[in-house]
């Protein structure tokens, strides 16, 4: 079953682009929702498929929108303990580890959170998405750990998703990187796009790419001949492009401690305490926290922020570093 909207563009509404052209003509639909369907291949111009939301639209236009009915996600259930921080009708705050993606994908089909919050409360999850991903709104990389909100109803990732497209979300992430960034405070704005050599990864991109912004700040420095430096940042996203925080460290040639994909070969330690060169090396995960998340709740209609605390095993090498200084 599908609903199907129809609207004839009139003479004061030509030029627009039609993904807002239909979240302005039904108020329900948030532009991030409308786009998704466009890019899903459920919008006709004059009987065409079009997949491009920019388009623009011209008077006349024979507009048609297809709304598919939710699909169950065929799921199984993962028993996996979640670390909900805060829960109500709505939504949960989620204190994700690292080492669990985020939904079902290549190779891991069964034991994302995903399929943690089927088996946690199926059936108080948002349906709107992807029909592997229910309840997710937004996500944090795999080898990263901590909060993420989840939607319990679809009027609720709607409002959700809106402030994400908004850039109205605070989100504050600390890492570890290695050097000392320059200057110790600032911002980096660039484009981000696909890699052209590997496909699984972002980079800056000189003339395409979307827009990303990050704002950050040195929190700490570890500096001197017994280790190699390092710098504790925060850094507060403006925008949340794939693998941002990541992509603009490697960008200033400071990236994060034990990012696999982002790395550069760093020499041998020497006169390194033994401890800390175990805790480096051994580090299974990148230095990358998800520390506070704030946005307006969509039903109480008022701001609300939640932070967490840095995992133990990141807590335990930032101690190690701290009293090797």
């Amino acid at each position: 079953m599908k609903n199907i909207i129809k609207f004839i563009v009139k003479d004061n509404e030509k030029d627009q682009r039609v993904d807002l052209f239909l979240s302005n003509n039904k108020k329900e639909l948030s532009r991030t929702r409308v786009k998704n369907l466009i890019l899903n291949q459920r919008l006709f111009i004059n009987e065409k498929v079009c997949t491009d939301p920019s388009k623009k639209v011209s008077e006349n236009d024979n507009i048609k929108l297809e709304i598919p009915e939710p699909q169950k996600a065929s799921l199984e259930p993962f028993d996996f303990k979640l670390n909900v921080i805060y829960e109500d009708k709505d939504l949960m705050v989620i204190n994700k580890p690292a080492g669990i993606s985020m939904h079902p994908g290549a190779g891991d089909y069964n034991q994302t959170l995903v399929n943690a919050l089927i088996f946690y409360d199926s059936k108080n999850l948002s349906t709107i998405g992807d029909e592997l991903r229910p309840g997710i709104v937004h996500r944090i990389d795999k080898d990263t750990s901590g909060l993420v909100v989840v939607a319990k109803n679809n009027r609720t990732h709607e409002k959700l998703s809106s402030q994400f497209n908004d850039h109205t979300i605070k989100r504050v992430y600390q890492a570890l990187v290695w050097g000392k960034l320059r200057p110790q405070t600032g911002r980096i704005e660039t484009l981000i796009t696909r890699s052209s050599k590997n496909r699984q990864l972002m980079q800056v991109g000189l003339t395409k790419g979307k827009n990303a912004i990050t704002n950050y700040k040195t929190l700490e420095i570890f500096e001197n001949d017994k280790i190699p430096t390092f710098s504790l940042i925060e850094c507060r996203l403006e925008t949340g492009r794939t693998h941002q925080i990541r992509v603009h460290m490697s960008y200033k040639g400071n990236n994060i401690l034990g990012d696999k994909k982002y790395k550069k070969k760093f020499k041998k330690f020497r006169n390194i305490n033994d401890d800390l060169n175990n805790l480096i090396h051994k580090l299974d995960r990148q230095f990358l926290h998800a520390k506070t998340l704030g946005f307006n709740h969509p039903s109480k209609n008022k701001e609300v922020e939640f932070t967490s605390n840095l995992p133990q095993d990141l807590n335990t090498l930032l101690k190690k570093l701290r009293n090797s200084k």
